[in-house]
């Protein structure tokens, strides 16, 4: 059995965003030369979410509306967390809602998807360098 370990760095300039890596881990992949396996695609940051879905802009804008919608970032003041100095409890749901990682099969080399599956670096609190862990195993 083979593996590989990678780290994929972004800054998103806004509070919240979410960015396709969908691509950057196939090329990883290709780096690794592990045909089947699995690969585990991790948001190493508290405030930041790795998920799988649709690569549709609508769908995107509506994610962050209902996210606000359940967590709104203001009024600041009415969370606990946030009494530490911090403004970013709403981050904090915000990705626990959306999780922290992903595992997807490998199959021939390939991200094995599902029909409009991609992956998607989600972001709650940027405008910081935060980083991605993608671990590959298999042969």
């Amino acid at each position: 059995m083979k593996s590989s370990t990678n780290y994929l760095y972004f800054n998103i300039p806004t509070r919240v965003g979410f960015l396709n890596i969908t691509e950057n881990l196939q090329r990883l992949l290709d780096e690794s030369g592990i045909q089947e396996g699995l690969m585990l695609c991790n948001a190493m940051h508290i405030t930041a979410s790795v998920f799988i879905n649709d690569d549709e802009s609508g769908l995107h804008r509506d994610y962050a509306r209902w996210l606000e919608q359940l967590a709104p970032h203001e009024p600041v003041a009415s969370y606990q967390h946030n009494r530490t100095g911090e403004d970013n409890a709403d981050a904090h749901l915000k990705r626990q809602i959306m999780g922290r990682e992903v595992v997807i099969a490998i199959t021939k080399g390939k991200l094995d998807f599902g029909p409009w599956e991609q992956v998607f670096y989600g972001e709650f609190d940027g405008r910081r360098k935060k980083r991605v862990l993608v671990k590959i195993i298999g042969e």
